[in-house]
């Protein structure tokens, strides 16, 4: 049975990834409320990388929304290309803090899939990072880590975020698309 909170947290979540696939600085204070709701869901449900994460995103959505909204602290900033060392960094960063995260929960907790989960919470991050800084491939990462989300949630009976994570995937298709068309040079 799909709970009054999932059904909530994906709602606002969809909303503002959305949001996230047009450029608009609105995805951010929608993510937080978004954030607020999973954490709540993924505390629950025993996966507790994911509640983590859902903290994470609340503290950058907050920084997102000030960053992208521009004004008197100078102009938002525009989509560019990563930096090949800046992805290669980065996600051998995420992938080592993806392992020992997930040793740590699997000695220390009752996790469920304590790797996945980690997974998702480490490249989750690096691509938090990279869409903050509206770069190009934040939509490759996230292609990324909804493609290990699927599967999680499906095994923990989250079926509507599971659905949600799959219609998440298509998007960041799309907006891999729609992006390439907005990516500035130099």
């Amino acid at each position: 049975m799909i709970s009054p909170l999932e059904i909530a947290a994906n709602g606002v979540n969809t909303l503002s990834i959305l949001l996230a696939g047009l450029n608009s600085v609105h995805t951010w204070w929608t993510g937080i409320l978004g954030c607020v709701l999973f954490g709540w869901l993924f505390f629950g449900n025993q996966l507790y990388a994911d509640v983590t994460l859902q903290a994470f995103f609340v503290v950058t959505s907050a920084i997102g929304w000030w960053t992208w909204r521009g004004g008197e602290r100078g102009p938002a900033p525009v989509v560019r290309h990563a930096g090949r060392g800046e992805l290669v960094s980065g996600s051998a960063v995420a992938l080592v803090a993806a392992a020992g995260y997930g040793w740590v929960l699997h000695r220390f907790t009752d996790a469920y899939a304590p790797l996945a989960d980690s997974v998702v919470l480490c490249f989750s991050v690096l691509a938090q990072l990279l869409l903050m800084r509206r770069r190009y491939e934040s939509w490759w990462m996230w292609l990324l880590v909804n493609s290990v989300a699927v599967p999680l949630y499906l095994s923990r009976g989250l079926r509507l975020t599971a659905l949600l994570y799959l219609a998440y995937w298509i998007n960041a298709v799309v907006a891999l698309i729609r992006w390439r068309t907005w990516v500035r040079v130099g």
